[in-house]
């Protein structure tokens, strides 16, 4: 059961999907990083310095009643709140991650194409005869016999 178990392991495509789940995580971390440091600080200037984590709504007050300037005063009353700020910065995030995997992906897509190697030339034609597939250099056809031309 040992041997079989290490032989499932080591198979490659089981390898690739570990490998594969260790960069995503990785990736994942670095673009989680992105949007909190660098993409919302600019959108929390640009909305004039909101903060839509503080923003929620009391449903029913806590042991000191209210009203609470933050939702870490209204969770340390014991309050029950509906904490929509924290949906919204959800949201932002999941665009701006959206967003930046897009762009990376696009560069990505980019490099691709630069290193594609160009089309090589064709070797065959056809033979405006008999449609049959001739070498490139042929001045007959094989498969029928007939005369070509050089404009073929």
């Amino acid at each position: 059961m040992l041997k079989e178990f290490k032989e499932f392991a080591m198979r490659g495509n089981v390898v690739d999907m570990a490998v594969g789940i260790i960069i995503g995580a990785a990736f994942g971390t670095i673009v989680k990083t992105l949007v909190a440091e660098v993409l919302m600080p600019p959108l929390g200037l640009l909305l004039g310095g909101v903060d839509f984590a503080n923003l929620f709504m009391v449903l029913k007050e806590g042991s000191t009643p209210g009203p609470y300037l933050a939702l870490a005063d209204a969770k340390a009353a014991g309050a029950v709140s509906i904490n929509y700020g924290i949906f919204i910065n959800t949201i932002i995030s999941f665009v701006l991650v959206a967003f930046a995997v897009f762009l990376l992906i696009k560069q990505i897509n980019r490099m691709k194409k630069e290193e594609e190697p160009l089309p090589e030339e064709p070797t065959t034609k056809d033979c405006p005869h008999c449609l049959s597939s001739i070498p490139i250099k042929a001045t007959r056809c094989g498969h029928c016999t007939s005369q070509l031309n050089d404009a073929a």
